[in-house]
């Protein structure tokens, strides 16, 4: 018997009594078979090859994983960390995009496979244009895969990974000789899944990045607007200034809402920077049930909590990411809407039975804009 065999019968032993369904549901019960003796025997277990078909249970028989989402078990990483980790498909992922009430959408989103253990979530929003959006759609993917040959710290990964972009979009923009160009810029929020458990984002701009762990919003990004003391000081300290416009809102020498993103090459020896700030996290399968990347014109109208709340309703990550789209649309969202739902262990499992929504529903009339 091999020893990843052995490691993960130890493994679900101590871990399934504490993860089993909740109590409308039967716990999980661990069955099994007892360890041939015989050379060259067969290891099995009715928790892992439940119909004989020498494929692994899925996640919902641990009694985590929504029935409406099963995915088998990643067993080497849950040797490796101690935990049933259920795979993440890509095809169980949501994605929209919505133009809103703008002429054109300038948001860019995408969703990749970079490594046989290492997924890629990205939302870039474009601004002065689609160009700085384009190019991260286009080439961020790469920048991060030539990175990852040399660097195995993701947090590493993405920082060199994003200073790379700006650096390479500098060099296409100036080939057109076009100085309007030097002001288009877009903010990147980017998500890397290693061994569906460690989840590195980096961001620059005010895209937003959200962990819905126990039903309840977490944020992993900041956003980076001239409000901030931190960016305020650095803006000032390179020389810029910040400026308040008609309607209360901060912006770096009066023209940019943000203090760092890729592009905006007139602002950068003002203290527009595109490096990011990064976050990792461990997910908790039992308790983690989506992330979900937006860009501002979701955040900008919706809470992190209200955003959570709806998904929390929804059947499955594709339907969730339209009412998101749409629902920011009710409540008075005139920019383009993108969004990315990525769904984790505990889908289903937090829904709040006491949010509703409407999406016929007049939004106008809660007096969100009074």
């Amino acid at each position: 018997m091999s020893v990843s065999a052995v490691s993960l019968s130890r493994l679900l032993r101590c871990s399934l009594p504490a993860v089993g369904r909740s109590a409308n549901t039967h716990p999980a019960r661990c069955v099994c078979e007892r360890e041939p003796t015989l050379p060259g025997a067969r290891w099995s277990s009715t928790r892992l090859d439940m119909d004989g078909s020498g494929r692994p249970a899925t996640w919902d028989s641990f009694g985590i994983w929504d029935n409406r989402i099963e995915e088998p078990i990643l067993l080497p990483p849950s040797i490796r960390y101690g935990t049933p980790i259920p795979h993440v498909s890509l095809s169980n992922v949501g994605c929209a995009s919505h133009i809103g009430r703008r002429r054109e959408n300038e948001d860019r989103f995408q969703v990749s496979k970079l490594a046989h253990n290492i997924l890629y979530f990205a939302v870039f929003d474009g601004h002065g244009g689609p160009q700085a959006a384009d190019f991260c759609h286009k080439h961020m993917e790469q920048h991060i895969r030539d990175c990852l040959e040399v660097e195995t710290d993701l947090q590493a990964v993405l920082s060199k990974a994003f200073l790379q972009v700006d650096v390479a979009l500098a060099a296409e923009l100036r080939i057109y000789g076009n100085a309007s160009l030097m002001m288009v810029g877009t903010t990147a929020t980017v998500a890397l899944l290693r061994d569906g458990i460690e989840l590195v984002v980096g961001s620059v701009g005010d895209s937003r990045a959200l962990l819905c762990r126990k039903g309840k919003a977490r944020k992993l990004t900041d956003d980076h607007t001239p409000e901030r003391k931190d960016e305020k000081h650095r803006v000032r300290h390179s020389g810029g200034f910040v400026a308040w416009n008609s309607v209360g809102q901060a912006n770096v020498n009066g023209r940019l809402a943000m203090t760092r993103s890729i592009g905006d090459f007139d602002l950068k020896k003002s203290g527009v920077i595109a490096e990011p700030e990064t976050t990792r996290t461990l997910l908790q399968h039992a308790h983690d049930s989506f992330l979900v990347l937006t860009t501002d014109g979701i955040n900008f109208i919706m809470t992190n909590q209200e955003i959570c709340d709806v998904i929390n309703q929804c059947h499955d990550p594709t339907e969730a990411a339209n009412v998101i789209a749409e629902q920011a649309l009710q409540y008075g969202s005139e920019d383009n809407s993108t969004l990315i739902v990525v769904p984790f262990g505990a889908w289903g499992k937090h829904q709040n039975d006491e949010y509703t929504y409407n999406m016929s529903r007049n939004f106008a009339s809660i007096g969100r804009w009074s």
